[in-house]
């Protein structure tokens, strides 16, 4: 299975890149490859909220819809991320972030395993590369909104 981890320190709050990651329905605006998405409902927990989402993936000829279910931690800083349906075998990912002195340390991490071998092995050629462009639209969306 496919699995990537990074942590990074952004000159932003851990407030603002928890909500920047949280806004799932935003994504289409600026996450690649994510040609839509929809917030199928929002549940307020108490001290956390569960988000069933679906999002539309679209890279050159595969384009596939999944839903996950998205839990909010607001007080922890956390956003677990489980795979729902579609067209993964598995699918989990975790972004947690803390306020430190140069802004926020965020850590990301993410696995997953596409049920179709012939995708399973495409993206684990360009997993890493994905992952990090991934990341990385994340930090230019972070510096268009506070920035």
């Amino acid at each position: 299975m496919p699995a990537h981890s990074e942590t990074k320190v952004l000159p932003y709050t851990a407030d603002q890149m928890y909500a920047l990651v949280a806004d799932v329905a935003a994504y289409p605006q600026f996450l690649p490859w994510t040609a839509a998405a929809r917030i199928r409902s929002t549940t307020d927990q108490g001290d956390h909220v569960v988000m069933l989402a679906d999002l539309v993936v679209s890279f050159k000829v595969f384009r596939e819809k999944f839903g996950s279910r998205v839990v909010l931690w607001p007080d922890k800083k956390q956003i677990d991320t489980a795979y729902i349906d579609g067209p993964f075998k598995h699918l989990e990912s975790t972004w947690r972030f803390r306020d430190v002195e140069e802004g926020c340390e965020v850590a990301f991490d993410v696995d997953f395993e596409f049920k179709n071998k012939l995708l399973q092995g495409a993206a684990g050629m360009f997993f890493n590369e994905a992952m990090q462009r991934i990341v990385r639209s994340f930090e230019r969306r972070a510096a268009d909104l506070h920035g």
